[in-house]
């Protein structure tokens, strides 16, 4: 999920593209002829409100648009789900999935910046184990971006002026597989579009004394768990900072919710525009 917000407005808008977790909407969404027009429908045109899969979403205030990849995204060459990316967006094959990117991207305002918003990263990023769309399950490594929104960037880099400074996504896990380390979550490519890779996961944690307390009072009494809200955890969010067109700053930060109170605990950076950067 992307999180816009402008300040000092405070507004915010919500947006978001469905992985491969949300791939039980198919059994509720297809039938042998068509949709299921019952609950799972209904769901997800809901959704389709702040889905950005394969069409874009314009911010006039902050002329920024952003623009969808395809959704159920599982990285590498092969299309997945593809019965169903058949009947909802009628995609039957990459060079079709990239041409429906790319037509969503050349629709937005012509004075405005491009995000890019997948579920998985584009192929052309390293294909060492711990780059950030790299194979960290097989020895050796490889590529497993997305085909199809590389060839989307390029030709939209090749066949117009569209400004495209960030592309965000997820999927590939930040701790790497087997216990080999972490993954780079950031790059910056030829064309100086920078790729972020949000998958931080967990996403959240519990405190450590929590976890402590929790197996104390569990043993005392059985009000313990009530209790132990109030030690609250910790929720991982990457920031990006965009201003007068190019991404300023980027940061992993760590925030404490105990309550009804925030405090940020920890703030890694991961790029700065002054040269600044985790690469």
């Amino acid at each position: 999920m992307l999180l816009l917000s402008t300040f000092p407005k405070q507004l915010f808008w919500e947006i978001m593209i469905l992985g491969t977790l949300n791939n039980f909407l198919e059994s509720e969404l297809l039938m042998d002829n068509g949709f299921n027009m019952g609950v799972g429908c209904v769901g997800f045109v809901c959704m389709s409100m702040e889905h950005v899969g394969y069409k874009h979403l314009d911010f006039p205030s902050l002329k920024l648009s952003v623009v969808g990849g395809r959704p159920f995204s599982c990285g590498g060459p092969q299309i997945h789900r593809k019965r169903l990316l058949s009947a909802r967006y009628g995609i039957e094959d990459m060079d079709g999935s990239a041409k429906r990117i790319y037509e969503a991207a050349i629709r937005t305002p012509e004075d405005h910046l491009v995000v890019f918003l997948a579920h998985n990263g584009p192929t052309g990023l390293g294909s060492e184990l711990n780059d950030i769309c790299g194979k960290d399950w097989v020895f050796g490594g490889g590529d497993h971006g997305d085909p199809d929104l590389a060839q989307a960037i390029t030709h939209l880099k090749e066949t117009t002026t569209i400004s495209v400074p960030l592309v965000v996504f997820g999927h590939m896990h930040k701790e790497l597989a087997h216990g080999n380390g972490l993954r780079k979550m950031i790059a910056i490519g030829i064309d100086n579009i920078i790729y972020l890779n949000g998958a931080i996961v967990p996403r959240v944690k519990r405190h450590t004394n929590e976890q402590q307390t929790v197996y104390r009072r569990s043993i005392d009494n059985e009000t313990s768990l009530h209790a132990s809200n109030s030690y609250g955890t910790k929720r991982a969010f990457t920031l990006v900072e965009i201003s007068n067109g190019q991404v300023d700053k980027i940061s992993e930060s760590w925030v404490s919710v105990v309550g009804n109170e925030t405090t940020l605990e920890e703030e890694h950076i991961l790029f700065k525009s002054n040269g600044q950067s985790s690469l």
